[in-house]
């Protein structure tokens, strides 16, 4: 009898243990399901999370390049101003240098007579220059003659010498006849 009593302690100890593996049973795949689901929950949470980042970049990136592209118009439309006012700056530098130039070449025109009438008044035999003043005005295109000669026919001769020499200019003899 002795082995009989063991023989129903082992029976009922694993009839408790077949007992307890059953009822436990449901609790662990109810836990696996819940990891499962708990696992599909996050990641519909991840890809929606996902789509409204992704949405919410793209409207950033939709924004930026609008004021991309409003500076750059922005930039454009100033380098367009600057170039224009470039151009301006240029033509008005253009104009000065030309009247500039016309005024040098109208003062080393001026000058040039003077020196050829005066040279010529010196080499013209009969005409004693040395008191003879020559001015040439470009502006007006007048060589006037000042000074002294000692004969009315030096006086002549020197306004004829100034008239060779300066073609297109008016002569204005000024010259006074004084013995010196």
């Amino acid at each position: 009898m002795a082995g009989t009593g063991m023989r129903t302690n082992v029976i009922a100890g694993m009839a408790l243990a077949l007992g307890m593996a059953l009822a436990l049973a449901p609790a662990c795949r109810n836990t696996a399901e819940g990891v499962k689901e708990d696992a599909r929950l996050d990641a519909e949470r991840a890809r929606e999370g996902a789509q409204t980042t992704g949405e919410e970049s793209a409207a950033a990136a939709r924004k930026i390049g609008a004021e991309a592209k409003d500076a750059g118009s922005m930039i454009g439309q100033e380098a367009k101003e600057v170039g224009t006012a470039v151009a301006d700056g240029a033509k008005e530098v253009a104009v000065a240098v030309k009247d500039g130039a016309k005024e040098v070449a109208s003062d080393v025109g001026a000058g040039k007579q003077t020196v050829d009438i005066k040279a010529a008044l010196m080499a013209a035999k009969g005409i004693d220059a040395s008191h003879i003043d020559v001015n040439t005005n470009a502006d007006t295109k007048t060589v006037t003659l000042e000074g002294t000669v000692p004969t009315a026919a030096q006086k002549t001769a020197a306004e004829s010498v100034a008239r060779d020499k300066a073609k297109g200019y008016r002569i204005r003899n000024l010259l006074t006849v004084a013995k010196t």
